[in-house]
């Protein structure tokens, strides 16, 4: 074999992203991979059990019985690494990745491949939605080396841990072909792996760094405007979400739309959300007869899922699907969010009232398998309301997906479909309704896809916010008791007495330390909690979680905060957090709960420190597009004149839901039937009324007595 040395100037994880400040070398590691033909695997004894036998997460569990000799990461494994003198495989996955499962199948469940890890390595498992320190390293790892990621992620490593080699999924021929190579390496060549692993390793710790940005940007309209369109640019208003395949929900991006239509009334950003939400509701990727949606579709369309479902995706786009109502009241993103949320309470919540994580794509070892339909099925269960079901939800008689099966989706509404087959929309509706509590009866006895049941903290909190802005907007005390149960699981199970977080739940037990999204996305989840119920408990908790952090997490150099707590076993690199995807980053959420808390405390030191990392992050944010939404929000607050509304009375919680009836997504709300201990409160509750005072910058206007009065000081 031969080595092939790159000296790349510039690395990137995501050409729109980040690059290194620096002229920097990295060595790359080309390795040849050959195709080998191998005997049929052989499976493992069921009846041996490596190292993960006394785990709790499903994905590990899932590895129990691999004749692979799997350890767990724990503060040991890599001084046994050490000790043994063996390179270090570090597999990362999670229960619903459906290639995971193909390479478990082919590799990790075969003698010959088991013999050979672990003959000559020290093999680990990591569930990357446990440690999402650990896979935020070694996915920028895989990001350098090859400019891509994704999972199954299999890194190769020194026995301390720094990487020499990354990838992602690997046939077995391959898979064998490349540790054969890296164990002929590190005889022949071990000063050179060792060089590969420093200058990797130095890279991994310098993505994503900001420095200090000492001249304060300009926070302008014009700026915001500019953020605008370099969003825009990449928006689908064909079929909505952005211009590409796969196509992933980016609820936080289609948030920063929504708050530029509010302050700019341009219509393209509420036609780019309209759209986008309409074709996800109609779409495949939307579950047509039990509600949620999966995690993202193959094609451009919305229509092919793939067909995991995950709790974080579903808790935010309740949070959008709610304030898109407030602006254009459309029934069908009510019938949605009650669909989702009936979803959630019957697949993914525990006795206790934690959210479990997510639902796997496979079922009987086929990817969606438990979704879809065939057409001849189709007719024996709806007989007469097969007609009407086929044509609104696109079934053909050869099928519309794979194997002959069909993917429900629908591209008409009720309405046209009405016209074009010249029968009531109402005779349709009681034909869809009826056909779908068929199916959904027929669907519940096949065999489910499997449940990831651990509970993870920042996802928890995502859906808790979810479910109270699907209470604020609708006022359905269900749904406030069920966001209130939640609540408080996770006050009794995940937060201690020193206000110190715990990342996980399952079990009864609490084991791994929080991370920095697990804080930032339950600070921003109680604060809106308040919101909803004006029990200052919920503030207070999260002022008190922003204070732990601060203590635990922040860089004083830069004035970001680092992804790992203080507290925690130093890995080989301490990574920030920067960029918004999927999730919004876990320093943009905490930046914008700075600012919040910061007006709700009169504490100007929380709102200067949200500035200093906005200022810091700025060039970024202009040019970097969804990929930096949520740090644009922020950029919204700063250049938007903050409502401080404070209702104070008996009849508080009759005004807040007017109010919530409205999209305002620059005003916080406080109040009460007392005066409170919030400064906005103070010397304000006047006995036998119920007023409502709009401040803006600590001056308040002249209290009202209705809301329509106060929404005219607002505007």
């Amino acid at each position: 074999m031969s080595i092939n040395l790159q000296l790349p100037n510039k690395i990137m994880t995501n050409p729109q992203l980040f690059s290194l400040n620096r002229t920097s070398t990295l060595i790359l590691l080309f390795l040849f991979l050959v195709n080998i033909t191998y005997p049929q695997k052989v499976r493992s004894n069921m009846a041996s059990k490596n190292h993960l036998k006394n785990e709790t997460s499903p994905y590990l569990l899932q590895h129990v019985y691999n004749p692979v000799d799997w350890h767990p990461w724990n503060d040991s494994i890599l001084d046994l690494a050490e000790k043994e003198n063996k390179l270090v495989i570090i597999s990362i996955g999670y229960a619903a990745c459906h290639w995971c499962h193909v390479m478990e199948h082919e590799s990790f469940e075969d003698n010959e491949v088991a013999e050979l890890m672990n003959e000559h390595f020290i093999s680990i498992k990591v569930d990357r939605e446990e440690r999402p320190d650990i896979d935020q390293i070694y996915m920028t790892a895989a990001q350098l080396l090859t400019g891509r990621g994704g999972w199954p992620l299999n890194i190769i490593a020194l026995p301390d841990g720094r990487p020499i080699y990354a990838g992602t999924y690997f046939p077995k021929a391959k898979w064998m072909s490349l540790l054969s190579q890296i164990v002929d390496l590190k005889k022949s060549s071990y000063n050179k792996l060792a060089e590969q692993a420093a200058n990797l390793t130095n890279g991994v710790a310098m993505s994503e760094f900001i420095n200090d940005v000492q001249t304060p940007g300009e926070f302008t309209t014009e700026t915001l405007d500019e953020i605008f369109e370099n969003i825009i640019s990449t928006i689908d208003f064909t079929d909505g979400g952005f211009d590409r395949a796969p196509k992933f929900p980016l609820p936080i991006a289609h948030k920063f739309l929504l708050n530029y239509y509010y302050k700019t009334k341009n219509p393209r950003a509420l036609e780019a959300v309209t759209i986008t939400l309409n074709k996800m509701a109609g779409g495949g990727i939307y579950d047509q007869l039990g509600g949620g949606f999966a995690r993202y579709s193959v094609d451009d369309k919305w229509f092919a899922p793939h067909f995991e479902k995950m709790l974080y995706d579903n808790g935010q786009l309740l949070s959008l699907y709610a304030s898109a109502y407030q602006i254009n009241k459309n029934e069908k993103y009510k019938s949605v969010i009650a669909e989702t949320i009936d979803f959630t309470l019957r697949e993914l919540t525990s006795e206790e009232g934690g959210f479990y994580s997510s639902l796997d794509a496979d079922s009987e070892g086929i990817e969606g398998k438990f979704y879809v339909w065939k057409s001849d099925g189709l007719k024996k269960l709806l007989g007469n309301d097969y007609e009407i079901f086929s044509a609104f939800y696109n079934i053909k008689e050869s099928g519309n997906w794979e194997d002959g099966t069909n993917i429900f989706y629908n591209t008409d509404t009720i309405k046209e479909l009405a016209k074009t087959i010249s029968l009531s929309e109402s005779k349709i509706s009681e034909s869809l309704s009826r056909s779908k509590q068929i199916l959904f009866k027929e669907r519940s006895k096949r065999i489910r896809p499997g449940l990831d049941d651990k509970i993870l903290t920042s996802w928890n909190a995502l859906m808790l916010k979810g479910i109270t802005d699907a209470y604020r907007v609708f006022n359905k005390k269900e749904y406030l008791d069920i966001a209130l149960t939640n609540a408080n699981f996770l006050k009794e199970n995940v937060i201690t007495k020193d206000f110190k977080l715990f990342r996980n739940y399952k079990n009864g037990k609490s084991t791994i330390n929080a991370f920095l999204d697990d804080y930032s996305i339950l600070i921003e989840a109680f604060i809106n909690l308040y919101q909803a119920t004006f029990d200052e408990v919920w503030l207070n908790i999260s002022k008190s979680l922003a204070d732990y952090v601060i203590q635990h997490f922040y860089n004083s150099e830069n004035g970001m905060f680092f992804y790992t707590s203080d507290l925690d076993k130093k890995l080989i690199a301490r990574k920030f957090e920067l960029t918004d995807n999927v999730i919004a980053s876990s320093n943009s959420v905490m930046a914008n709960n700075l600012f919040i808390l910061g007006k709700y405390f009169s504490e100007e030191k929380y709102i200067n420190k949200s500035r200093r990392m906005l200022n810091n992050i700025l060039p970024n944010v202009i040019k970097g597009g969804a990929f930096y939404a949520n740090w644009a929000n922020l950029f919204f607050l700063f250049t938007s004149e903050i409502n401080e509304v404070a209702i104070l009375g008996e009849n508080e919680k009759i005004f807040l839901n007017e109010f919530d009836h409205h999209f305002l997504p620059n005003t916080i709300f406080a109040g009460g039937n007392k005066e409170g201990s919030i400064p906005l409160l103070k010397n304000r509750l006047v006995d036998g009324e119920t007023n409502i005072y709009v401040c803006k910058d600590k001056v308040c206007k002249l209290p009202v007595k209705s809301v329509q009065e106060a929404l005219k000081q607002i505007e």
